[in-house]
């Protein structure tokens, strides 16, 4: 039985097709530049690799068949007709107070999304466009999705409410929301299963770690409080994005320079964080080559302050779980920056987190424990799998 997984953005469609009795992928890709002029492709599976190709695709619906078409392709798909997709599962960002969980997608959840598009502007019409594609396409293919911001609304009104007019809140929903909730979830999930523990028994912090970045205070399984807010803009030091900042600022630009919303709006979210800090790039890898290889400061100052945030956050929810027994480090920059992780950890020791340096610099696409045998709260780098996770949710609700 054979799921397909989509994440689609405004001009993009990202892709797995997994066989869920393996849970291996079975293909994978991208649709990009989806409306301009020249659009690429991508399509890989395990005996076939197709790299970028130039071709035209002016809608989401026409980039859903050519990844049908490719599956299906007679020399490199891997499946022979449509009946082997059991079902198509999305990635969905905002829906509001809406959903806790994974939902089997009819028209009211879709009307739910156009309802929440004043809070996710640029990731709901993309989602909405990927629902209305397969409905094109495959009409008979139920379909799932998973928000990204339904893990967190287990979260007390103490953590989510902000200290604003309580109109806001009652009449326009501005409060805390959270996001990467499926990838939290799955991470601690596998954290707790790796351990052999049961995940209501575990007070756990998961970090998700990429261009973009939160952490997570898990109890119980179930999120208590997590760093991004109403926007994935608050929280940590992200790649572009600022996280948190007095929120003066951007009246202060605004009024000092003369700065319009959307200006102020492009500083904090496309120039700001490691870009802004390091005045290099956003990519971790670079600023991590600049600091082992070219001792460059400004690389070691942008880095400083983005470590220093994220040991912040861990303290204030160790604070709030009222103690620890697993931080989880996941997503492309936890998973892949050691002098990150090592120095995020250094001088926890009153918290009971002792990091194993030599494990901790030894690379493995597998679970592995960071911490010393000492250590009172285990350490681990979990692989995340947001694609599997969909595909699992979805394999759930539909009783597949």
């Amino acid at each position: 039985m054979n799921i397909l997984v989509l994440n689609c953005g405004s001009s993009s469609i990202k892709y797995q097709f997994i066989n869920m009795e393996g849970q291996n992928v079975l293909a994978e890709g991208i649709a990009e530049r989806i409306g301009e002029d020249i659009s690429l492709f991508t399509y890989k599976s395990e005996k076939y690799t197709k790299k970028k190709r130039e071709i035209a695709i002016p809608n989401h619906e026409t980039g859903l068949q050519l990844i049908i078409d490719s599956l299906q392709d007679p020399v490199n798909g891997v499946i022979p007709d449509l009946s082997y997709i059991a079902a198509v599962g999305h990635r969905l960002v905002h829906a509001g107070e809406h959903y806790s969980d994974a939902v089997v997608v009819t028209d009211h959840v879709v009307e739910v999304m156009r309802e929440c598009i004043s809070l996710a502007p640029l990731h709901n019409p993309a989602n909405i466009k990927g629902i209305e594609a397969v409905l094109h396409d495959m009409p008979n293919v139920p379909q799932c999705g998973v928000f990204d911001t339904a893990f967190h609304q287990t979260m007390p009104p103490q953590a989510y409410l902000y200290p604003l007019p309580m109109d806001l809140y009652n009449e326009h929903k501005i409060r805390r929301y959270g996001f990467h909730g499926t990838s939290h979830k799955y991470v601690s999930h596998k954290a707790a299963e790796f351990l052999g523990k049961d995940i209501n028994d575990l007070k756990i912090i998961s970090a998700h770690m990429g261009n973009g970045a939160s952490i997570t205070a898990i109890k119980d399984g179930k999120s208590i409080d997590t760093s991004m807010g109403l926007t994935p803009l608050e929280g940590l030091v992200m790649g572009t994005r600022c996280g948190d900042i007095d929120p003066a600022i951007p009246i202060h630009l605004q009024q000092t320079l003369g700065l319009s919303v959307d200006e102020v709006n492009g500083i904090l979210n496309k120039k700001s964080g490691m870009l802004g800090l390091s005045q290099l790039s956003n990519d971790m890898r670079e600023i991590e080559d600049q600091i082992l290889i070219h001792h460059n400061p400004k690389a070691i100052l942008a880095h400083d302050v983005y470590c220093y945030r994220v040991k912040k956050y861990i303290g204030s929810y160790f604070a709030v779980l009222n103690g620890l027994d697993v931080l989880i480090f996941t997503g492309g920059v936890g998973e892949r920056m050691p002098i990150m992780r090592a120095q995020v950890c250094k001088d926890l020791e009153a918290l009971g987190i002792v990091i194993n340096e030599e494990e901790n610099a030894r690379f493995t696409d597998e679970i592995q424990v960071l911490s010393t045998p000492e250590s009172k709260v285990t350490v681990l780098k979990v692989p995340t799998n947001e694609e599997l996770m969909i595909a699992l949710e979805t394999k759930r609700l539909l009783g597949l």
